[in-house]
């Protein structure tokens, strides 16, 4: 019995390994950002996919990446667009996802933050934790676009400090 239940709970291991193996399969396939490089492994709770009919997809690492995105390919449609859940990191449909804009919780890309649920449970625990607004994809695309041009500039303006901090490093 004792050999049974160790089997058992090896199999449930290796399932649960398997499981997130295939959790992160886009990661394997497009591990940078598609526009600013960033390692979406890294950022595995923010990433997104954008599956276009007739093309390849466009991997991103944040929902600023892809409001970039479907700007440049305005004449594309997207067949899906996909992000992770918040919580389990798993992709899901982005348009039907609850989204969490704005709280205490520093935003991939942006200063306004804007995250991804697939259940309203973890979007009011989140809201509750950290503030925010639970919202719709449309305002939350709608928030990134307003938001561009002050997160294009702060990006800038960090990676300007990092290089001058490169060059005067000993």
């Amino acid at each position: 019995m004792k050999g049974l239940v160790i089997g058992f709970i090896v199999v449930a291991l290796q399932f649960g390994a398997i499981q997130c193996v295939f959790a992160h399969e886009d990661v394997a396939a497009f591990p940078g950002c598609k526009y600013c490089g960033m390692n979406r492994e890294t950022f595995a709770h923010s990433r997104m996919l954008v599956e276009y009919d007739g093309g390849p997809p466009s991997p991103a690492c944040s929902l600023h990446c892809t409001a970039v995105d479907l700007v440049l390919n305005i004449d594309r449609t997207p067949k899906g667009i996909k992000v992770a859940d918040y919580g389990t990191k798993r992709l899901i449909d982005a348009e039907k996802a609850l989204w969490v804009i704005g709280g205490n919780k520093p935003g991939v890309m942006t200063r306004n933050a804007k995250w991804a649920f697939e259940n309203r449970a973890d979007a009011d625990k989140f809201v509750g934790q950290n503030g925010g607004k639970v919202a719709t994809f449309d305002e939350a695309l709608n928030a990134a676009y307003r938001d561009i041009g002050d997160d294009t500039k702060m990006i800038r303006d960090r990676r300007k400090m990092q290089r001058l901090e490169m060059e005067h490093k000993p």
